[in-house]
């Protein structure tokens, strides 16, 4: 039993447990808000989220009135507009947690684009509050649902050593961590290095492939028809030490992202002192930035969807020892900077906390405290 006048908040997500951006905010957050004290109640919700039938929402439903205050992940509540609609109205505060909008994932057919694009106005439009992960994708939102409230809980970073990289023991080695989508993009990368076949260089694809096994066929065959089998390897979602092992590894990251509103993967990998490149116009551009405060980045971005431009890019990196230097130490003077989980989650509570109109406490949950302070970065 919880501790007596311990704040309850509910956290309601789907029942994938694929190692996505999303996911690890999702467990980071908890794990953190429960660290500073609050009594999350997690429930995970079967079905074909973002879609869902009579059932699915009764669940959703049932989840939103457990607990007086939620934070629900954007893949159901998006879905669930009605339900989210009821909930509030009955009293009940509903978060949120919006990682990616449905609406722009690619591959799916247009008739289904704009269902979602509709339920997730009237989701966003009903709910007490939405929070997501940049100033890229408040704007965005702002933008496109005209909600100017949106909250901003910058993913964290957990300390990582610094990756060895290659070193002596390889030809220099880029790694993709991402889901095996369209929206993600992983041809745009293995076109790029069809064109860099007279370097020396070896890439991990790391990502699950369960989301679009289509897609995930293409960029096996791709692959294998531009005669890079033995240099691109793909061994779908990895965790753990497995993944550990491809971190200590790389000396570039890859995230080619057609719609990114943040990239938790960039800074996790210059928490280990890995540059990246990224998509220009995305919210992966605003990670790559992330604590810089000087003309020094850590990477760049290039055009989405352009092959050309990025084998361009990559193959100044990869022949060039001094742009390779100034990458890499840009990338460990940014290591102390990046900010925490428990940032984020005083984020979080701070939202959950702004004063409503009239001004009381909706949620009853402890005000944030204040920041805590970046270090200074390492020179």
């Amino acid at each position: 039993m919880p501790a007596a006048g311990r704040p309850v908040l509910g956290f309601v997500t789907w029942d994938r447990d694929d190692p996505t951006g999303g996911n690890v905010y999702n467990r980071a957050l908890i794990a953190e808000l429960r660290t500073l004290g609050i009594d999350v109640r997690l429930q995970t919700l079967a079905g074909p989220w973002p879609d869902g039938d009579a059932s699915t929402h009764l669940a959703l439903a049932r989840a939103l009135r457990a607990t007086p205050a939620s934070l629900v992940d954007g893949i159901v509540a998006c879905g669930s507009a009605d339900v989210v609609a009821a909930a509030v109205e009955a009293g009940h505060v509903v978060t949120i947690v919006l990682h990616l909008p449905l609406s722009d994932e690619l591959g799916i057919e247009p008739a289904r684009r704009q269902r979602y694009a509709l339920l997730e106005s009237r989701a966003v439009h009903a709910a007490s509050g939405v929070l997501c992960s940049s100033r890229w994708a408040a704007a965005e939102l702002n933008s496109r649902y005209g909600r100017g409230d949106v909250g901003i809980a910058v993913p964290g970073v957990t300390p990582a050593d610094v990756a060895r990289g290659s070193q002596d023991f390889g030809p220099p080695r880029l790694l993709s961590l991402a889901t095996l989508t369209p929206t993600k993009d992983q041809l745009t990368l293995i076109r790029a290095l069809a064109q860099l076949a007279d370097l020396s260089w070896t890439a991990d694809l790391v990502g699950s492939d369960r989301a679009d096994p289509g897609y995930a066929g293409q960029v096996r065959t791709e692959i294998a028809e531009a005669g890079l089998a033995e240099r691109i390897m793909v061994p779908g979602a990895l965790v753990g030490q497995p993944l550990d092992q491809k971190w200590q590894a790389a000396d570039l990251l890859v995230l080619m992202s057609r719609v990114e509103t943040y990239g938790l993967v960039v800074t996790e990998a210059l928490a280990r002192g890995i540059p990246a490149i990224v998509s220009a116009g995305t919210g992966a551009v605003e990670a790559l930035q992330e604590g810089a405060t000087t003309a020094e980045t850590p990477g760049t971005a290039v055009p989405a969807a352009d092959p050309d431009g990025l084998a361009a890019v990559l193959r100044s990196w990869l022949t060039e020892p001094v742009l390779r230097h100034s990458w890499r130490q840009a990338a460990l003077a940014l290591r102390d900077t990046l900010p925490r989980w428990q940032q984020t989650a005083e984020a979080v509570l701070a939202y959950l906390n702004r004063p409503p109109k009239p001004p009381s406490n909706q949620t009853g949950l402890p005000p944030a405290q204040p920041p805590t302070p970046r270090p200074a970065p390492r020179r």
